[in-house]
């Protein structure tokens, strides 16, 4: 009979299971031991289905928090967790994870991973994720006293490999893979990825702060790391100056493709206009938001501006000790030429003025809330902008009268195509 019987019934379901791979992992150590490899925790795959099987019979969760583990001169990217089934399951007692520094992109070779998955092999369960949702491998599971030759056996590989963070710390930054594969990409993220994780080694390895802090880098406001959602230093590729167009591939699209419906219409600020007898289309850029909607729909047609770089967002953060935050603008742009000296310079000053007043578990957004954007624009050195809104178009320091504001082009342009505006009230007057 199994020792599993809740587990087994898993993988019966229609989505990937991971006590299927889990099963495949214990095959994979007794068939390790049979060739007589030298592996130090043999059965701790199957140890864990059967901790986890009874926590399914119990309903409640075995595994508690011992404390900080680590390796020598580190004090993160190593989480500690142990069983409190010793006696039942002693083969993950210990069973603690390992972050490993991802390299910028997610991009390896497979020399590289045979190599990591041979040492993770030997010195701890052979699970793995890729990737923890921060972006680093995650070794889930090996012993206290297998931490540090596991650790020095990762960095004599060819390239090595460096622990990520983990606790109060920078955790590892994370990137797009920017210009390596996409066109859109406004500076090159995969270079400041990998500068800043270099620069910052020492935030990186030695919990300080009262809390977490990422960075995260998006080559294009399409995000495809999350940034804006997920970072307390969001830094996301933008452009200055008009959109380029090609008109030529335009009429292209405009054979197998209705652009009013798919393009103007769905520009949220109605910035688009199109001639369906030329077949050309016009962009007011001073109302562009850099949706990129137009620029995904068409990219023959149309490309991000000459005049590159990024915006820095700051303080997002899932919910925690207060509710999830989106990040917002800190700095609205700069140059990419200017990216990594400027980030360096505004990171250090947020990580001082947040080290002398952040409460325990408060992250950088938090303390913005509390403290306010006033003080924290002093502390970075910026000036008040009005992109840095928290709620754009409806900014309480600018006032139009109802009469104006019908008048404008933009207003004109969303009631043509039945779509509408709100009013408000402040003060007892209606804007």
């Amino acid at each position: 009979m199994s020792e599993t019987p809740l587990l087994d019934q898993i993988p019966d379901g229609p989505w990937p299971s991971f006590v299927k791979e889990i099963k495949k992992t214990a095959e994979l150590q007794d068939k390790a031991v049979a060739e007589g490899k030298d592996i130090k925790m043999p059965g701790s795959a199957r140890a864990l289905l059967k901790q986890i099987e009874i926590s399914y019979k119990d309903k409640k969760t075995h595994w508690k928090h011992g404390g900080i583990v680590s390796v020598v001169g580190y004090g993160g990217g190593v989480i500690g967790r142990y069983s409190d089934l010793e006696d039942i399951v002693p083969e993950v007692h210990h069973f603690h994870t390992i972050r490993v520094n991802m390299p910028s992109g997610w991009f390896y070779s497979t020399k590289a991973l045979r190599q990591l998955m041979d040492v993770w092999e030997k010195w701890g369960s052979g699970i793995t994720n890729f990737h923890g949702s921060t972006g680093d491998i995650i070794l889930l599971g090996t012993k206290s006293e297998y931490l540090q030759p596991c650790f020095e056996d990762m960095m004599k590989l060819d390239p090595p490999f460096d622990i990520g963070g983990s606790g109060s710390d920078l955790r590892t930054p994370s990137a797009c893979m920017g210009p390596a594969l996409c066109e859109f990409a406004c500076y090159d993220t995969l270079q400041i990825c990998h500068d800043i994780t270099m620069e910052f080694q020492n935030e990186l390895h030695r919990p300080m702060w009262p809390y977490k802090f990422k960075f995260k880098f998006s080559g294009c406001p399409n995000d495809c790391v999350a940034a804006k959602a997920r970072a307390d230093c969001a830094v996301i590729g933008t452009w200055k100056g008009e959109i380029q167009i090609d008109q030529d591939a335009v009429k292209e699209y405009a054979e197998w493709m209705d652009i009013e419906e798919e393009v103007v219409k769905l520009c949220p600020t109605g910035a688009i206009s199109y001639d369906a007898e030329k077949k050309e289309i016009k962009i007011d850029n001073s109302n562009c938001v850099r949706c990129m909607h137009c620029i995904n729909k068409m990219p023959k047609a149309l490309k991000p501006g000459k005049e590159r770089g990024a915006t820095v967002l700051i303080g997002a953060k899932a919910p925690f000790v207060e509710g999830a935050i989106i990040g917002w603008v800190a700095v609205p742009f700069i140059p990419a030429d200017e990216l990594f000296d400027t980030l360096c310079e505004i990171a250090e000053k947020i990580w001082e003025w947040w080290d002398d007043i952040g409460k325990f578990r408060e992250r950088v957004g938090e303390l913005i809330w509390r403290r306010g954007i006033g003080e924290f624009l002093n502390v970075i050195g910026q000036e008040a902008d009005v992109r840095m809104i928290k709620h754009p178009r409806t900014n309480p320091f600018m006032f139009f009268k109802e009469e104006e504001l019908v008048e404008s082009e933009v207003v004109k342009k969303l009631k043509e195509r039945g779509m509408k505006w709100r009013s408000f009230e402040y003060e007892g007057e209606e804007i």
